[in-house]
């Protein structure tokens, strides 16, 4: 029978080279004709490891229904909306999400809702939000191995958010918190956010940044392609990264662990230009500003997911933020990325550094056991 670890390494050992696409399919072909239709796995010790996938949705009806008018724009217009619903007392929508997690080879997802609710007053913000946190609790309760979750919070009112991440990770056992990435079109480098991340830096938990597209482009976004959410999202994300690093956000905060989806957005594929940008044109830079490192230094205390699609961009990004900062994120059920195996067993690195990947970081970074 053979293995992926040994198609791929058999490969390289024969000096045959495969690129993008090709050596994907290369190896989904190899495991598929050896591993009677199983889901692909690295095996070390003789042990199969695990994949902690960090980038995993669902949403609740109870929660949707309290956005009044605003509840028919919450879901998102993508195969995979129906799988989103899986509450802990609907054995049939769970059994069907630990189906599709096992047929993706993942053994755990933390769960997250992209906040809808950004722009509702303090009671319905906070209402929704403690909805989404006990049910995130009762699920990880009942399925302890399979899943575990990041807060809601009503980031819109920081003072309510400080005190929501306390209960959520002390009292309920959650992850940390999925927060958008600007709040009404403020960024998070503002002083009215500072409380909520000295909190989680107390905490010592995560802060997991999923973008909303990039509001203010809208109208340029329309036409074919769905460019608000392809363009969109890793805009928003790297948007947001950018305001933290040069607002001196992350010195003020230097324990601050921040998980950023979609690989981090733009950044990892151009940080070396911010090194230039204040010495080109110190006139859009504040003097009073004075970064620890250089801007594209910071990028390498950001977690990003591997959520990039082929090896190449894998294998780049991982020598822009480092192996440590790199994990599996897949956006199920939304089908972006269906091999989140296959991506990182078709990258070329170490057994070692490929499970790290596939769940050796998150499990550091969420305080997992798995």
């Amino acid at each position: 029978m053979v293995s992926r670890r040994g198609f791929l390494n058999g490969a390289a050992s024969a000096g045959i080279m495969f690129c993008g696409c090709g050596l994907l399919d290369a190896a989904r072909a190899a495991g598929q004709a050896g591993a009677a239709g199983k889901p692909p796995a690295l095996m070390m010790n003789g042990k199969r490891v695990k994949v902690l996938d960090t980038h995993a949705h669902c949403y609740f009806q109870e929660a949707i229904a309290l956005m009044g008018d605003d509840a028919k724009k919450v879901l998102p217009p993508v195969r995979g909306v129906q799988e989103h619903f899986i509450p802990a007392d609907d054995k049939t929508a769970v059994a069907g999400r630990l189906a599709a997690m096992d047929a993706m080879g993942v053994d755990m997802e933390v769960l997250s809702i992209n906040p809808f609710w950004y722009g509702k007053d303090r009671e319905t913000a906070e209402a929704i939000c403690k909805i989404h946190n006990e049910k995130f609790a009762e699920l990880s309760r009942a399925y302890p191995g399979r899943f575990a979750a990041f807060a809601s919070l009503s980031l819109q009112f920081p003072d309510l958010a400080v005190q929501q991440l306390e209960h959520a990770v002390k009292t309920l056992g959650l992850r940390g918190a999925a927060i958008g990435g600007s709040v009404g079109g403020v960024s998070f480098s503002d002083p009215r956010f500072h409380p909520v991340w000295a909190k989680a830096q107390e905490l010592d938990t995560t802060l997991f940044i999923h973008p909303q597209s990039t509001p203010e482009l809208a109208k340029r976004f329309q036409g074919n392609g769905w460019l608000s959410n392809v363009i969109g999202n890793p805009l928003d994300t790297t948007i947001a990264l950018e305001h933290l690093i040069f607002e001196g956000t992350l010195d003020k905060f230097p324990r601050l662990k921040i998980l950023a989806a979609h690989g981090g957005g733009y950044l990892g594929s151009y940080a070396a230009r911010s090194d230039r940008s204040c010495y080109v044109s110190p006139a859009n830079c504040n003097p009073d500003i004075v970064l620890k490192k250089k801007p594209s230094e910071y990028i390498r205390q950001i977690h990003v997911d591997a959520m990039v699609f082929t090896p190449e961009a894998l294998n780049f990004l991982i020598s822009q933020v480092g192996i440590d900062q790199v994990v599996v994120g897949t956006d199920h059920p939304i089908p972006w990325e269906q091999h989140p195996v296959d991506q990182v067993l078709a990258t070329p690195m170490s057994n070692a550094h490929r499970a790290a990947i596939l769940s050796g970081n998150a499990k550091k970074l969420l305080n997992i056991g798995l």
